[in-house]
């Protein structure tokens, strides 16, 4: 077993660490999610913290880890009446991204099941990590079957399987630590909830603390043994530290006037359910023992607060994570009077000389004094651009070239679901019908090289009539490899949504393109709640260029679309051969997931030679190849060209106007889309 970096030789990161530390200390805080950018110790500082986690008592041969002191009465092992205990270290168990349903949660031991004729159950990583840690690195990108089973075990503290026979309850209580880097893509509401605190991580801008983390990790590399060696007395009073406050949590007095201040927090910032408020309680006592006092204090109320709602209070995936410091303050003040500035230095960070960052849970702290103001939710646009026609002049005050500043872009309203029709071969998401690993299972088939689901009931059927033929004796089952089966299994598929926005000079005035902006950005939101991958191209002047590739960040696309400037001629047929190359890699790099291509423009077509025919070439292009298509119109005006109903007939598409994507009729688009493109 390789050695671990150790916990206390991590440079800076004060968040991470005192977040990761709050939890050693009370379990109940219900885990941390790292959110930042790679390369910043996230996955390091979580595999460091098993090494500082006490000991557990578990029954000897139990693989449920149950606590001899008070065993689980329902413990497929059990019963463990006067068990004598023995220590362990508590287990970090990993989930990978990739795992199986089975893997998970456990599933019938099929292997004796076949040679022995018994029922037997073979746990899975939520029964390893019973009173460890579950650590999901990129668990953003976790399928989303195995998200609704991680939120069934972490809501009940138990995980239940019912499946080919078997019924199993086994306790499942577990330290839940994520990882994740938000370029790409969020993470699901409800599992973003689960998890008690929020911290944000990014690499320090300061010379002199980037060049000790490098002189650190190159000693590490070259002997961990050695290094780890040299920090084991760090290692050994931090972890006296971890055991001394967890002895003084039970003492840690949770006054009226700090619950007042806790509620009004949650209140003030309109976060959902009560959760918040548990989390914060728990936190703050947390933190009042790390700091060796028996007594909470307002500090410890603001630095939970901190750590424990930025990500409650987002309500879209669009919002940026973040809390407003001067309005938590002085919300702290009305509920609670003074704060008690003089009162003792919490001192919660983890080497005993800071508070963990002061600015906590989603805002790291800045070494070299930049400006910590969230961004703008607008993305900081001007929202009065001067306008002019199409090639006039520069006016002062306009970019050059004829450009426009940015728009900001209308409200976001709710889509209906934009499927793709027929039966995919299943890019895991949440869109269009198709043939799944996961999923309901319709049927079972022959396989087709390796076995990945057994359908043990067909395998049982195509075996049964042999058995005399093979000579069977005792219980076990004669099984051939032609008799075994695959689960056939119907889910869901997320798609790529290829969005080419039009932005030259005809799209230009304030009032349309600020709709366009928020029809995109709607249909992005949309894209985000079905686990689709996106992808933006722009044309203007005389080009086009990719602003987002293909991305599952989903607010990656709506932080470009925001930014997106106007102006010059309209590059049409550019616009489409770039998105015909950008689907051509996707098909050779991602061939299962079937994509979207979302036109929005007014059809226009200037600068070149015959740009409207070399348009309509490049839309029969697309149609050739079978891709799904739409075009938003948004043209505007009494007299209407209907350029974008021809480019949509060149693709085998439909087209839409702003005004019919928002109504109901855009239900059956897609559908509608293909139904055309196969006519013609």
């Amino acid at each position: 077993m390789s050695t671990p970096y150790p916990f206390t030789a991590i440079v800076g990161q004060d968040d991470l660490r005192l977040g990761l530390l709050l939890n050693a200390v009370s379990p109940a805080v219900g885990g941390v999610l790292v959110r930042g950018e790679k390369g910043t110790a996230k996955s390091t500082a979580v595999r460091a913290l098993a090494a500082l986690m006490p000991e557990v008592s578990v029954v000897p041969g139990c693989r449920f880890s149950c606590d001899p002191a008070s065993p689980d009465p329902a413990c497929p092992d059990g019963p463990h009446a006067d068990a004598a205990g023995v220590p362990r270290p508590a287990r970090t168990v990993e989930l990978p991204v990739g795992a199986s349903e089975d893997r998970l949660v456990g599933a019938l031991d099929i292997e004796r099941a076949l040679s022995e004729g018994v029922k037997a159950f073979e746990p899975g990583l939520l029964a390893d990590a019973h009173r460890g840690i579950l650590y999901v690195d990129e668990v953003n990108l976790l399928h989303d079957h195995l998200v609704d089973l991680l939120l069934d075990a972490a809501a009940m503290g138990a995980s239940y399987v019912e499946r080919e026979g078997v019924s199993v309850r086994h306790a499942a209580r577990f330290l839940l630590v994520g990882t994740m880097n938000p370029e790409e893509g969020e993470l699901r509401p409800q599992l973003l909830d689960r998890f008690g605190l929020t911290v944000e991580v990014s690499a320090s801008r300061d010379t002199d603390e980037r060049v000790e983390v490098v002189r650190r990790r190159l000693a590490y590399d070259d002997d961990p043994e050695g290094f780890a060696a040299r920090w084991a007395e760090e290692e050994g009073a931090l972890r006296e530290r971890i055991a001394a406050a967890r002895a003084l949590l039970p003492r840690v007095v949770l006054g009226d006037g700090v619950l007042r201040q806790i509620a009004a927090t949650c209140a003030a910032f309109e976060v959902d359910g009560m959760r918040a408020d548990i989390v914060m309680a728990r936190t703050a006592t947390a933190l009042a023992a790390w700091a060796g006092r028996e007594e909470v204090t307002a500090d410890d109320v603001r630095q939970a607060a901190l750590l424990a709602l930025p990500h409650r209070r987002r309500r879209n995936p669009f919002d940026a994570p973040g809390l407003d410091e001067d309005k938590l303050d002085q919300t702290l003040d009305e509920a609670g009077g003074d704060r008690g500035q003089d009162d003792e230095d919490p001192d919660p960070g983890p080497d005993g000389g800071g508070d963990g960052g002061g600015g906590g849970g989603g805002v790291p702290p800045q070494a070299d004094g930049e400006d910590r103001t969230p961004p703008r939710a607008d993305g900081g646009a001007d929202d009065t651009p001067s306008q002019a026609p199409e090639g006039a002049p520069d006016a002062p005050g306009r970019p050059a070239g004829g450009e426009q500043r940015p728009v900001a872009a209308a409200e976001p309203f709710r889509t209906k679901t934009l499927s793709v029709p027929g039966l995919g071969e299943g890019a895991a998401g949440r869109r269009s019908r198709a043939r799944t690993e996961h999923g309901r299972t319709t049927g079972a088939r022959r396989p087709e090289g390796a076995l990945t689901k057994l359908h043990l009931a067909a395998t049982v059927r195509a075996a049964a009539p042999h058995q005399r033929a093979r000579g069977r004796v005792g219980r076990g089952l004669v099984v051939r490899r032609d008799d075994l089966r695959q689960a056939a299994r119907e889910g869901r598929e997320g798609n790529l949504v290829l969005f080419v926005v039009d932005a030259s000079g005809s799209m230009a005035a304030r009032q349309r393109m600020s709709a366009v902006k928020g029809a995109v950005l709607s249909l992005l939101l949309d894209a985000y709640q079905r686990r689709d991958k996106v992808g933006l191209v722009t044309f203007r002047g005389r080009e086009a260029e990719v602003a987002l590739p293909p991305t599952s960040s989903v607010d990656a696309a709506a932080a470009r679309l925001e930014s997106l400037p106007t102006g010059g001629r309209t590059p049409l047929a550019a616009g489409l051969l770039k998105a015909h190359d950008v689907l051509r890699v996707e098909r050779l790099r991602d061939p299962s997931r079937r994509p979207l291509l979302v036109v929005v423009t007014d059809g226009r077509a200037t600068g070149g030679p015959e740009p409207v025919a070399l348009a309509g070439r490049a839309g029969r292009l697309h149609r050739s190849e079978g891709t799904a298509s739409v075009v938003v119109d948004c043209e505007t005006g009494y007299v209407r060209l209907g350029l974008a109903g021809e480019l949509a007939r060149e693709l085998g598409g439909t087209a839409v106007t702003l005004d019919e994507l928002r109504a109901e009729a855009i239900a059956g688009l897609v559908k509608d889309v293909t139904a055309a493109g196969r006519a013609a």
